[in-house]
């Protein structure tokens, strides 16, 4: 085992409850190649950012709480993008199975399938997949990259038995069109293993991070989606 391997980790959560099922330890890293214009965790781009932490580190701090998180719950790395720091997570993925803990990986799917990402698929219970964008020229003006990976990574983690939380932002302007809802929801149902379709309301809890980095807030006039707005997104997916 390769216990002397470091990860920058922004935060923690000690028990969460929307990040996956049950109560979970909840674990942000650093680093992420998209530049979401709603993102709230602003000051997790920089991959150099955080606290280093080591693998030993990290299931000491876990192990403190496995009373809490087991059976019906876990441990969920999220971020930025988790899947940028997958060897640490292999590494870690594979420490927590031999403790018998539910492991899951928050992210946008926005990279190439490696061996190594295929490798740490096997030891991910549940994916939280947040599809940012179903239409592609909007996708490229609301986070910064094509949707083409995040799509093509849904299709594998159905096409290899990968279970998965379909997620998505809904933007108030930007991601609650019709149309595009319909063309999501005809898109998701081309997938084998989704449990669950969750839609997140947009909030600006996150607005003063970016006036702290001295960075324009581009959404500053959109309105934070409402209950309404998430039962009408749900009524068009038919959830």
């Amino acid at each position: 085992m390769e216990e002397n391997l470091v990860a920058n980790i922004h935060s923690f959560e000690t028990f969460g409850t929307v990040d996956g099922p049950g109560i979970r330890f909840i674990f942000f890293m650093q680093g992420c190649a998209l530049r979401c214009k709603y993102c709230h965790n602003r000051d997790t781009w920089r991959r150099n950012g955080g606290k280093k932490i080591t693998v030993d580190e990290l299931m000491e701090k876990i192990l403190k709480y496995k009373n809490y998180i087991t059976p019906s719950g876990g441990v969920t790395a999220s971020g930025g993008e988790p899947m940028l720091q997958a060897p640490f997570l292999i590494e870690l993925f594979k420490r927590l199975k031999n403790e018998g803990i539910h492991t899951c990986i928050d992210t946008s799917g926005m990279f190439p399938i490696t061996d190594e990402i295929k490798e740490l698929l096997t030891l991910t219970d549940l994916v939280l997949l947040d599809i940012k964008h179903i239409d592609d020229k909007k996708c490229r003006d609301l986070v910064g990259v094509s949707n083409k990976l995040e799509l093509e990574f849904a299709k594998y983690l159905s096409e290899n038995g990968n279970k998965m939380w379909i997620r998505q932002v809904l933007v108030p302007g930007y991601t609650d069109d019709e149309q595009d809802l319909l063309k999501l929801k005809d898109f998701l149902s081309t997938l084998k293993t989704i449990e669950k379709i969750e839609f997140l309301p947009y909030h600006n809890m996150g607005k003063y991070k970016w006036s702290d980095l001295g960075v324009e807030y581009e959404l500053e006039n959109v309105k934070p989606a409402t209950q309404e707005d998430v039962d009408r997104a749900k009524k068009i997916l038919g959830i």
